[in-house]
C-alpha cells in the first residue's frame, strides 16, 4: 500500500521512517521545481497477527496438578508429552532439562502445566499485590455455585465478594499454592 502527500516546506526531511506496533512506514521525499515536497510513504508489515497461545505453570507433580484442574475445574486434557534435548535445555535455560507437559482446554485459552526436571527451587507463595505475582482469571457464570461444588480442601483466600465494579470474585490456589482468580461472566 502506498500513501503519498503534498508539503509546500522544502524543510520536510527527505527520508522518514516511522514505526508503529503493526506497521513500518518507509516515506521517501522529492522537491518539485516549484519547490513543492512530494513524499511517498510503503507500508510494510513488521510483526504478523498475534494471537496466545498457551498459559503456562510450572509444577512440582506434575499427576495431581492435572487431577486439580481437570477435576475440580472441569478443564479437559488436550495433549500430554515429553520434550527434552539440547535445544530444549538451551531454549529454557536450563542445563540438561526435560519437561512432562499436560495441555488443557480451558475454553479460550488452553493452560500448559509443566513438570522440569530437574526441579528448580520453590518460591514462596504470592500475594497478589507483590511484583511479578500471577493468577489464571477463569470467568464462570456464577462464582458461588462453582465454589458450592468443590471438593473440601480447596483453599481460597476469601468467601466469594462483589467488587466495586460489580464483579463476583474469588481467589483459590491449586495444590501447588498457584493462584486462580474465578469471576462472574
Amino acid at each position: 500500500m502506498r500513501y503519498g502527500l503534498v508539503a509546500s516546506n522544502p524543510s520536510i526531511p527527505r527520508s522518514v521512517s516511522l514505526l508503529g506496533p503493526i506497521h513500518h512506514l518507509e516515506c521517501a521525499s522529492r522537491v518539485t521545481p516549484n519547490e513543492a515536497v512530494f513524499t511517498t510513504c510503503t507500508r510494510r508489515e513488521t510483526v504478523t497477527s498475534l494471537s496466545a497461545h498457551h498459559v503456562g505453570i510450572t509444577v512440582r507433580n506434575l499427576e495431581p496438578m492435572v487431577e486439580f484442574y481437570r477435576d475440580v475445574l472441569g478443564f479437559s486434557v488436550i495433549d500430554r508429552f515429553e520434550v527434552g534435548g539440547e535445544a530444549f535445555a538451551a531454549a529454557v535455560d536450563v542445563a540438561d532439562a526435560t519437561g512432562r507437559f499436560a495441555h488443557l482446554d480451558a475454553g479460550d485459552v488452553r493452560v500448559e502445566l509443566v513438570e522440569y526436571n530437574p526441579v528448580g527451587d520453590d518460591r514462596p507463595d504470592s500475594t497478589l499485590n507483590q511484583p511479578g505475582a500471577t493468577h489464571l482469571g477463569l470467568s464462570v457464570p456464577d462464582v458461588d455455585a462453582v465454589i458450592d461444588e468443590f471438593p473440601p480442601g480447596v483453599e481460597t483466600l476469601s468467601e466469594p465478594r462483589t467488587t466495586a465494579s460489580g464483579t463476583r470474585i474469588v481467589f483459590v490456589r491449586d495444590p501447588e499454592g498457584n493462584l486462580v482468580e474465578l469471576l462472574d461472566a
